[in-house]
């Protein structure tokens, strides 16, 4: 006999099978009361009093004092933050505001800048960023030894104006005195898995600039794609990257990007990570080694062959154009994940480890190219300096004692601890991979990490300059790279900026959260991520 079940039982059925097997939800919770006009990240120092300014569009301007240098950077600047503190689509227009509404607040018509150090081309790692902003009683001044501290005073001065109700502009009197913790702050964006639009890397930028982050890592090229056009060996993007007419970087792009990030005081560190991570290279350049099955190759690549001397005839070249495109004084040379089983397989390395003397250890074919490398980079460029993945010191190469070493693996204090005993500078980036993500305030987990909690003397601490977030593009590309990023990376912003006792979640919860909302405004499409919350702006497709 056949058994006739009702469609709509069997239906509430399976739908009672699939929430057994969800997860249980997560612990609702009260939304998050957003601050107003709070700087971010958190300032060294700052005193605000209750009088306030009205600013009005007509009337207020930036301008230099008589004392200050006249710098390029600081008069597109000032454009800029003229834009973006009265040109929002959100603002409502003040005229229309009563005048009655304003009678308890004074007008402010400018903010007088002074810059005291001559105007620099470009940011570098040593460069002072620190301000002193003063806003009283009708009058504002900002003060800073260089261009770059003056760029972050601006953002500061930018943060501080809100929106009344009355719909007016408002700016408390307010006292800053600030500068950064780490002068490396940085993110890592990966190009080569994904291609990433130079729109979408400049509002990047633009996001970077809000949450005073200096250092673009530009991961450009990787084993997937080599989207840069170089000028020596235009085959490399023209064998190697998805599309060699719509998916690579051309040299105006390059050039604009990096002009782009110099208006907003960010360096562009590039990286050209070698000889893993290579298999897109091989496409333009024979310089891959040939895996062998045995006796035969089986038409497969490993890593670049540290054996062939037109590896290096190759990377004198290109390392030259590097140093002549990219005007930061630092390249990234990887050097991490190098797998070594095409080396084992093939005959030729075999015969050139037995002359070598290296017996079967394959991390020493990684130093001697590694070694050639820097070699190269001292001749052709000699004040170029290095960052490296760890996996470079960890197999003991000989590197200059400036070079500037990236920590990446776990258990990171310790490897933060052996580093600068060596006395090299480190970077930490191991609990900072913006690519792993999981429901819930995972920001927390990133504002929570420390970069000086390892054991060390006082001297080895001194020997950390920053740190960076990292998104690797596995799963990214235009469509989410700039939600996927922010504002997780403020907080990392925030521990890389602000005093080591700037610890409380509790505390940072509605800043950061005001943060995301005043990038929202900005046009950066920064996604929900302190669980259930309001701002004003709401940014369309």
């Amino acid at each position: 006999m056949e058994l006739k079940i009702p469609l709509l039982i069997i239906v509430l059925f399976s739908c009672n099978l699939v929430n057994s097997r969800r997860e249980p939800s997560p612990k609702l919770k009260n939304v998050v009361p957003i601050t107003k006009g709070q700087i971010f990240p958190k300032p060294q120092n700052q005193v605000t009093f209750d009088n306030r300014n009205i600013l009005n569009k007509k009337n207020f301007h930036f301008e230099y004092s008589k004392e200050s240098q006249v710098c390029d950077v600081i008069s597109i600047a000032f454009n800029r933050y003229y834009k973006i503190i009265f040109g929002s689509q959100y603002l409502r227009n003040m005229n229309d505001v009563p005048s009655q509404l304003k009678s308890d607040a004074s007008s402010l018509n400018r903010l007088l800048v002074n810059v005291h150090e001559p105007c620099e081309e470009y940011p570098s790692l040593e460069s002072d960023e620190s301000y002193t902003l003063e806003i009283s009683t009708g009058l504002a001044s900002l003060e800073s030894k260089t261009l770059w501290g003056a760029l972050r005073g601006l953002e500061s001065f930018s943060q501080l104006v809100v929106e009344l109700d009355d719909g007016s502009l408002s700016v408390n009197n307010t006292l800053v005195n600030d500068f950064p913790r780490f002068n490396h702050r940085g993110i890592l964006l990966d190009t080569s898995r994904h291609y990433i639009r130079p729109s979408i890397l400049k509002v990047h930028l633009d996001a970077m600039e809000a949450n005073k982050m200096n250092v673009f890592h530009w991961h450009i090229v990787d084993d997937q794609s080599f989207p840069y056009v170089s000028y020596t060996y235009p085959e490399l993007s023209k064998m190697g990257a998805y599309n060699p007419y719509t998916h690579v970087y051309t040299s105006q792009d390059v050039k604009e990007i990096i002009e782009y990030a110099r208006l907003r005081g960010i360096r562009v560190v590039a990286e050209f990570d070698s000889p893993g991570h290579t298999e897109s290279w091989g496409k333009g350049v024979p310089i891959l080694t040939n895996c062998y099955d045995g006796e035969k190759p089986t038409n497969e690549f490993g890593p670049i062959d540290p054996t062939k001397n037109l590896t290096y005839s190759f990377l004198k070249t290109f390392v030259k154009e590097l140093t002549q495109v990219f005007p930061d004084k630092y390249l990234h040379l990887g050097g991490d994940e190098v797998d070594f089983s095409c080396w084992e397989s093939n005959p030729a390395i075999t015969d050139f480890m037995k002359e070598k003397g290296y017996g079967k250890n394959y991390s020493k074919l990684e130093e001697y190219y590694m070694q050639n490398l820097l070699d190269i980079v001292n001749e052709v460029s000699p004040k170029t300096g290095y960052i490296i993945w760890q996996e470079v010191v960890d197999n003991n190469v000989v590197v200059k004692p400036d070079t500037v070493v990236e920590v990446w693996k776990d258990p990171w204090p310790e490897e933060m601890a052996m580093v600068t005993n060596l006395g090299y500078r480190a970077l930490l980036s191991t609990c900072w991979y913006l690519n792993y993500i999981s429901y819930g305030d995972d920001w927390i987990k990133y504002y929570n990490c420390e970069p000086m909690d390892f054991k060390g003397t006082d001297e080895q601490k001194s020997l950390v300059i920053g740190g960076e977030a990292c998104m690797w593009g596995e799963y990214v590309d235009g469509s989410n790279v700039i939600s996927r990023t922010w504002p997780r990376a403020s907080a990392v912003a925030e521990r890389l900026w602000s005093a080591q006792n700037v610890t409380s979640v509790r505390d940072a919860q509605g800043r950061i959260e005001e943060q995301r909302c005043r990038m929202l405004k900005r046009g950066i499409k920064a996604e929900p991520f302190n669980g259930s919350g309001h701002c004003e702006y709401e940014v369309e497709n």
